[in-house]
C-alpha cells in the first residue's frame, strides 16, 4: 500500500501492527493513574491533608518534562528487540520494579519514600510513552494516522481507568500493598506485548547527541510555514481546553452533587471519549487529515455551546447528557486529529524527540488556561462557554489557512522506516 492510499479500515484494524499500537496504548494508560488518582486515594485513607495530597500530585511533572531526555532514545538505542522496543521493554520492567517497590512503603513512615517511588514510577512511564510515541509514528503510514491514534486513545483510556477501579476494589477489599502488589504483576504481563510487536525496522541512529536534539529541532523549523505549523498544533485544542478547564467546578454550581458528578457525568465522559476516539480514528481514512481537522475542529467548537442550553435550564439529566456526550465525542475526534497532525510533522529519523515535544506543546493550553479560565468564569458560566467557542476560531482559521500543506504532509512521509 502506497503512503498516502486508502485502505478499508477493516484491513487497517485487522493488521498485526495496528493490534500492537492498541496493545502497547494500553500499556502506556496502565501506569498512568496508578501516581493520580490511586496515589491520592491512599494518601486519603493514611490521613495526608488535602495541601499534603496536592503538593504529592507534582510527581506528575517527568511527564511534561520527557521532551528533555527524548533526545536520547533517539541517539542510544538499547541491544535488544531494536530501536523502539528496546526502550520500551526496558521501561515497562522499571515500572514493574518500582510499583513493586510503591507497594512496600507506608505513608505514616515516609512521605519521601512514598514520593520518590512514584517519581521514579511516572519517569518510567513517560519513558515508555517517548518510545510508544515514537514506534507508532515510525510503524503507520499516513492513511493509518487516524486509526492509530484511535487504537492508541481507546487502550489508554480503557487501561488507566481499569487500573483505577482495580486498585481501589484491591485497597478496600484486601489492603493498598496488595493492590500495588497486583498492579506490578499485570504491568509484567505487558512486557509480552512488547516481545511480539512487530519491529519498527527502524536502524537510523544520530551521530552524535547534539545532532539527535538540534537536526530534529532544525527540521521542525526548516520550511517558511513551520512556525504557522506548530502554532496549529499548539491551539487547535484551545477551545476543547478552555471549555473543560473547569468542568467539574461548572457542574456543582448547576446543581449536580459530588455523588452525581462522579457516578454519572464522569462516565459519561470517559464513555464519550473512547467513542469519539474510534469513530474519529475511523472517519479520518475516508476524509484525510485536512478535512478531518476541519470537520472534526468545527464540531468541537460547536459542541461547547451546548453547555450553554445547561446553564439556562439549570439541573437537567437530559441536557446535562447530550452535553456531555456530544462534547466528548467531538472533542476526541479533534484530539485524534491532532495526533495525526504530529505524527505527519515528524521525522521517524527522529519521531522520539519531536513527538515529545510536540505533544508537550499540544497539551501546553491544557496547563496554563487556569487563571484566564477562572476569571471568564466569573463573569457567568454562559459567557465562559461563548468564550470557549470564540478561542476555537483562530485554530480553525489557520487550519484553513495552511490547508495544502496540511494535505501535502498527510502524503509526503510514509512513516515505516
Amino acid at each position: 500500500m502506497s503512503g498516502g492510499a486508502r485502505a478499508p479500515w477493516r484491513a487497517v484494524l485487522a493488521s498485526p501492527k495496528m493490534l500492537a499500537i492498541l496493545a502497547l496504548g494500553a500499556a502506556s494508560g496502565f501506569p498512568n493513574q496508578i501516581s493520580e488518582s490511586a496515589l491520592q486515594a491512599w494518601l486519603k485513607d493514611s490521613g495526608a491533608s488535602n495541601r499534603t495530597i496536592g503538593l504529592m500530585s507534582y510527581v506528575a511533572w517527568p511527564y511534561l518534562l520527557k521532551p528533555l531526555w527524548a533526545p536520547l532514545i533517539d541517539r542510544y538505542p538499547l541491544p535488544l528487540l531494536g530501536r523502539r522496543r528496546g526502550w520500551i521493554l526496558a521501561m515497562q520492567l522499571g515500572l514493574v520494579a518500582s510499583i513493586g517497590l510503591l507497594a512496600l512503603q507506608d505513608p505514616h513512615a515516609s512521605l519521601l519514600a512514598l514520593a520518590g517511588c512514584a517519581v521514579l514510577i511516572v519517569f518510567c512511564s513517560a519513558t515508555q510513552d517517548i518510545a510508544i510515541d515514537a514506534y507508532r509514528t515510525d510503524v503507520a503510514l499516513p492513511a493509518e494516522r487516524g486509526l492509530a491514534a484511535a487504537a492508541t486513545n481507546l487502550g489508554y483510556r480503557a487501561c488507566a481507568w481499569i487500573a483505577t477501579g482495580l486498585a481501589l476494589i484491591l485497597a478496600q477489599e484486601v489492603s493498598w500493598r496488595a493492590a500495588f502488589l497486583v498492579l506490578a504483576v499485570i504491568m509484567a504481563g505487558f512486557t509480552l506485548v512488547t516481545l511480539l510487536a512487530p519491529s519498527s525496522h527502524n536502524q537510523y541512529r544520530p551521530r552524535s547527541l547534539r545532532e539527535s536534539v538540534v537536526e530534529p529541532l532544525r527540521e521542525l523549523l526548516a520550511t517558511p510555514n513551520a512556525l504557522a505549523l506548530l502554532l496549529v498544533v499548539l491551539i487547535f485544542k484551545l477551545g476543547d481546553a478552555f471549555a473543560n478547564k473547569l468542568f467539574t467546578p461548572f457542574m456543582m454550581d448547576v446543581g449536580f452533587s459530588k455523588v452525581e458528578i462522579a457516578l454519572a457525568v464522569k462516565s459519561l465522559f470517559t464513555a464519550s471519549t473512547i467513542a469519539g476516539s474510534v469513530l474519529g480514528g475511523v472517519l479520518m481514512v475516508r476524509l484525510g487529515l485536512l478535512r478531518s481537522m476541519l470537520v472534526f475542529g468545527i464540531l468541537q467548537a460547536l459542541s461547547n455551546l451546548l453547555y450553554c442550553l445547561l446553564v439556562l435550564s439549570g439541573k437537567n439529566y437530559a441536557v446535562m447528557a447530550a452535553a456531555v456526550i456530544l462534547e466528548h465525542v467531538a472533542g476526541a475526534m479533534g484530539g485524534i486529529a491532532l495526533v495525526a497532525l504530529i505524527m505527519a510533522l515528524c521525522d521517524v529519523r527522529y519521531s522520539a524527540f519531536q513527538y515529545a515535544l510536540l505533544s508537550a506543546l499540544a497539551l501546553l493550553p491544557r496547563y496554563s488556561l487556569g487563571y484566564p479560565a477562572g476569571w471568564v468564569a466569573d463573569l457567568g458560566w454562559y459567557t465562559y462557554f461563548v468564550t470557549s467557542f470564540a478561542v476555537a476560531l483562530p485554530g480553525l482559521g489557520l487550519v484553513w489557512w495552511k490547508r495544502r500543506e496540511i494535505e501535502a504532509l498527510d502524503h509526503a512521509r510514509g512513516g515505516a522506516v
